[in-house]
């Protein structure tokens, strides 16, 4: 019982490793962004919290907004940083500060988000260290 509990536990500690990434290998520090669109979707989960929103300021293949995912912190960072999970709506105006993937333009790391109907400023818990 033992060895299969002691098996278990380092599975699921290699699971969430793979789960969670370094900020740098993923993300360009050296690709800051301030972009602005409309919230589409909220997703509390961890390691990392995300968003989408449709980008005003690039579009797609199409000529439409691009819809970007942005990756938050973890649910209790972002709480801790003064988030709460009904802060950000579907439908809300968002402007976001924060920076590019490496290879993928449809996606970016939060590192502040301001909420347009509010003027609020809230710290995305960013793992960019910025």
């Amino acid at each position: 019982m033992k060895t299969f509990l002691a098996a278990s536990s380092t599975l699921l500690a290699i699971a969430s490793l793979g789960a969670h990434h370094n900020f740098r290998s993923e993300f360009d520090a050296d690709r800051p962004f301030k972009l602005s669109g409309t919230v589409t979707r909220v997703e509390w989960f961890n390691p990392h919290t995300w968003f989408y929103l449709d980008v005003r300021e690039i579009k797609d293949d199409a000529g439409k907004a691009l819809n970007m995912g942005m990756e938050m912190g973890s649910p209790n960072a972002l709480m801790r940083a003064g988030w709460k999970r009904d802060a950000m709506k579907i439908g809300d105006e968002v402007v976001v500060e924060g920076f590019h993937a490496h290879t993928r333009k449809d996606i970016g790391n939060a590192h502040v988000v301001i909420l347009v109907k509010t003027g609020q400023r809230l710290f995305a818990a960013s793992s960019a260290g910025k």
